[in-house]
């Protein structure tokens, strides 16, 4: 029997068919999603496991599953790649704007911390959840409920590797009372709307959910390795940008180390190869750098609630705003929608 979630009755519950009828259905996970590099690491799973037991320490597993899993179902209900619809194109959105903050310095337009700080001025969140990280780059989930905290200068920036966004939202989720913002890449975005699919309290407890504009992602060990083998000094590091076709890392003494994009894709995230969605066409809003001027960051306002924080944002004041250029992201929206062709026949 499928395990029950706050609000829904047991014949509510619809849990996808076993390909793999014999076996568990975390095997069947394993089988059809990790094993065959479907795999995205956006830890949906690990978020609903109802005994915690997924863990992405040395990729996606469930140690010692034979005897700890309960075979509720639940990981291959949320999983966005289980029943893979691989998502393209610029998507839907109501406005298509460029976007600076004039409260919060970032990278390009600070545009994330402001739609997220925004939103809870309004009294439609109470807390946001950002990927901040330590002196050598490794990535910490924070839980920020007052605008202060985003002094921290390490939440600041992008970050080029994984984020356990979703188990962080497990716990907010649990102790909100007004709402959580989400930012995340394109894979943790539809992670989160299957949640919200499956699961009330996800429905009721997310409010906003910003998408950023993603090529691909590391894992921190091997992008780590890599960088510190071109010179990369990460007590030094300040910033890290993929632009033009050239993955830039700034140092705090102006010193920059320049490489090509191309020179990294022996360690892209295998699931990264899988993906075809640059521009998070799920969120309520999507934003990145590509398509807006030096300075500014590119917001695809897609639903209503980020459309009310745009607004809100409006009439403060509190950001300049200008033309952006759908037709400049088309290069890597195709180049993203090309990896359909890498997807390996489901079991």
């Amino acid at each position: 029997m499928a395990g029950i979630a706050i609000g829904e009755s047991e014949w509510e519950v619809t849990v996808p068919e076993k390909p793999l009828k014999d076996k568990l259905y975390f095997e069947n996970l394993k089988a059809k999603v990790i094993d065959t590099n479907l795999c995205s690491r956006c830890l949906t799973c690990a978020c609903i496991c109802p005994v915690d037991g997924i863990t992405a320490v040395d990729g996606v597993d469930f140690p010692d599953y034979e005897a700890k899993c309960t075979d509720c179902g639940a990981c291959v209900r949320v999983c966005p790649r289980f029943v893979y619809e691989p998502k393209s194109g610029l998507g839907t959105y109501i406005e298509f704007i460029a976007g600076r903050s004039k409260r919060f310095a970032g990278q390009d337009g600070a545009m994330v911390t402001e739609l997220i700080v925004s939103a809870m001025e309004m009294g439609m969140i109470d807390r946001g959840l950002f990927a901040g990280r330590d002196e050598k780059w490794a990535i910490e989930m924070f839980h920020v409920r007052d605008p202060q905290q985003l002094a921290i200068p390490t939440l600041g920036g992008t970050k080029y590797t994984f984020a356990d966004v979703l188990p962080a939202l497990k716990k907010a989720v649990r102790f909100t009372k007004r709402g959580v913002g989400v930012v995340g890449t394109p894979c943790i975005v539809s992670g989160v709307r299957k949640l919200q699919q499956e699961f009330p309290i996800f429905r009721e407890k997310v409010k906003l959910v910003v998408g950023l504009f993603c090529t691909e992602n590391f894992h921190y060990d091997d992008i780590s390795k890599f960088l510190q083998e071109k010179g990369v000094d990460f007590d030094k590091l300040i910033k890290t940008d993929i632009t033009k076709g050239k993955f830039i890392a700034t140092m705090s003494d102006g010193e920059k180390v320049k490489f090509k994009v191309k020179e990294v894709e022996d360690i892209v995230a295998s699931g990264c190869n899988v993906c075809t969605d640059f521009t998070a066409v799920e969120s309520d809003a999507s934003v990145g750098s590509v398509g807006s001027a030096p300075g500014f960051s590119t917001v695809a306002v897609r639903e209503e609630p980020a459309k009310k924080v745009i607004e809100y944002i409006k009439e403060k004041g509190y950001a300049d705003f200008g033309e952006a250029k759908p037709e400049e992201l088309d290069y890597l929206i195709n180049l993203k929608k090309g990896r359909e062709k890498n997807i390996t026949k489901p079991i």
